[in-house]
């Protein structure tokens, strides 16, 4: 990858975006900005990247995240890559789950990130170049009843997330959607590893070489694409029987 890197993680504690702007490098000449809502991990993460700055910035404080947004880019002279790691996991019980809860993982997941997504976009639009990752998850390619809101939320940022790359088609913007599978990360601590699960590293891994191409859409570890082509088809009353 060319030195002189600008590279803009919103999400800036998330395990899996650290090691994208890890995988991918600043460069001499580059830079690193880290946005993420809880200053002291912020700080931490900063400090495993030579020259990475932070800002604090909350996804739920919407009314914030357009001018924070465009201060970075201000500050940074524009960003090549955007980052967006935002997300909770959460409300696995479904309709059983803590409402409170299944509310904030529905909040941050997509009205949070959707914001978020919105403000980015249109400050690398603005610039009139700049590719734009997005971390969805293969939950949101068909949800599942054991995984029902989070995968629901998922759904909603990776649709909203791939037309509003579609229609920024000619303009200079890229918007680029990766979906892993299990992810062994912080986050996942505790729950059993799904088939074809990954880690951190190799997510980051495809998504840099992504970038060298012209792919809309990144399945970690590329066998789930296969897998979904055949899931995403299956008769309702025979998905729900699935041990998924």
């Amino acid at each position: 990858m060319s030195d002189g890197r600008r590279v803009l993680l919103i999400g800036g504690t998330s395990e899996i975006g650290l090691a994208i702007v890890r995988r991918l490098g600043t460069g001499a000449g580059g830079r690193a900005v880290l946005l993420g809502r809880d200053p002291e991990r912020l700080a931490g993460a900063a400090a495993s990247i030579e020259g990475a700055e932070y800002e604090v910035l909350d996804a739920d404080a919407l009314d914030t995240h357009e001018p924070v947004i465009a201060r970075a880019f201000e500050r940074a002279g524009g960003f090549d890559v955007v980052v967006l790691a935002v997300g909770v996991l959460g409300g696995q019980a479904g309709l059983d789950a803590d409402t409170g809860e299944a509310i904030e993982v529905m909040r941050v997941g997509f009205l949070g990130s959707g914001s978020l997504l919105l403000a980015a976009l249109r400050a690398l639009r603005a610039q009139g170049r700049g590719t734009m990752i997005v971390l969805s998850s293969v939950a949101g390619e068909r949800v599942r009843a054991s995984n029902a809101i989070y995968g629901a939320a998922k759904a909603g940022l990776d649709a909203l997330a791939q037309s509003l790359g579609d229609s920024l088609a000619g303009t200079g913007v890229r918007v680029l959607v990766v979906r892993p599978g299990f992810v062994r990360t912080r986050m996942t601590a505790g729950l059993k590893p799904a088939p074809f699960a990954t880690s951190a590293e190799a997510v980051a891994e495809a998504t840099a070489g992504a970038l060298d191409g012209r792919a809309h859409t990144v399945w970690v570890p590329p066998a789930l694409r296969y897998v979904f082509a055949v899931l995403r088809h299956l008769p309702r009353p025979i998905y729900r029987r699935l041990p998924l």
